[in-house]
C-alpha cells in the first residue's frame, strides 16, 4: 500500500522504515514540527523516576541531563525503545496511553521514595501530574519541547492526494487528525479522501477527522505503533 505518514520527521522516518520492511510504500509528510527548548542542565537530585509520554520527551530530557541512573517510565513501547537508545538502562513501559502510564506508576512506584519528573511537551503538561498527585506522589513537570502544527498541507501530501496516488493515511493523535482535516479542507482536497483508508491510533484520533469521508476508518486495538501496523493489510 502507498501510505501517507503524518508523524513529526524523526518518528516518521523510523516508522517509514517499518512500513518498507513490510512491503509498503510510505510517503512522509509531517503535520507537526517538534521544537526542543534549550536551557540549563536539569538536576535530578531527589528524583526517583522520570516520566515520558512520548519519544520526544525522552529525546528532550536526554539532551538536558547526563544522568542515566534514574528509572524511566515510558508510555509505550516506542517511547521505551527511545529511552533505551538514549542510554537509560532501567525502563518500564506502560504499554498504553497516559492513563496506563499513571496506573503503572501508581502501582509500581512509592510516593515516599522521591519526586517524579515528567519530561513534557506544551500539550501534555499538567494532566499526568494531576492524576499522580491524586495518588499521593510529588510530581514536577519540565516543559521541554513543543510540537507546532503545519500551517499548510505539505506538498508531498497535497500532490499525492490530488493525483489519487495514495491508499491510506496514518494518524497518531487527535491533534494531528484535526490538523490533517483542516489543512485538507483548506487545500480543497477533501473529495480525494473518499478512496483512502484512515488508519488511526485511537478512537479519539478518528473523531478528529470529522468532516472528511474515507472509504474506511480503522482504529488500532491499542494506542501504540505496533497496533496501528497490525491494521494494515500485508501486500
Amino acid at each position: 500500500m502507498r501510505l501517507l505518514v503524518t508523524r513529526p520527521h524523526d518518528d516518521a522516518e523510523s516508522f517509514a522504515s517499518l512500513l518498507r520492511a513490510r512491503g509498503h510504500e510510505p510517503i512522509v509528510a509531517p503535520l507537526m514540527e517538534v521544537h526542543f527548548f534549550s536551557g540549563a542542565a536539569i538536576a535530578l537530585g531527589g528524583v526517583q523516576a522520570l516520566l515520558a509520554t512520548s519519544a520526544n520527551g525522552v529525546r528532550a530530557i536526554a539532551a538536558r541531563t547526563s544522568r542515566r541512573d534514574v528509572s524511566l517510565y515510558a508510555v509505550g513501547p516506542q517511547t521505551a525503545e527511545a529511552a533505551r537508545q538514549a542510554g537509560f538502562p532501567i525502563v518500564l513501559s506502560a504499554e498504553g496511553d497516559s492513563a496506563a502510564l499513571v496506573e503503572t506508576v501508581a502501582r509500581d512506584a512509592d510516593p515516599a521514595k522521591g519526586t517524579l519528573l515528567h519530561a513534557a511537551g506544551t500539550e501534555t503538561a499538567g494532566r499526568v501530574r494531576q492524576a499522580l498527585q491524586a495518588h499521593g506522589f510529588r510530581v514536577e513537570t519540565e516543559i521541554l519541547y513543543e510540537a507546532k502544527p503545519a500551517e499548510v498541507l505539505p506538498a508531498t501530501a497535497a500532490d499525492n492526494l490530488r493525483a489519487d496516488a495514495l491508499d491510506g493515511v496514518l494518524l497518531f493523535s487527535p491533534r494531528s487528525a484535526k490538523t490533517f482535516a483542516a489543512l485538507v479542507n483548506t487545500a480543497g482536497l477533501s473529495a480525494h479522501c473518499g478512496r483512502l483508508v484512515a488508519f488511526c491510533i485511537s478512537a479519539a484520533t478518528a473523531e478528529g477527522l470529522s468532516g472528511l469521508n474515507f472509504s474506511r476508518v480503522a482504529i488500532a486495538g491499542a494506542p501504540n505503533q505496533d497496533a496501528i501496523l497490525d491494521l494494515i493489510p500485508q501486500p
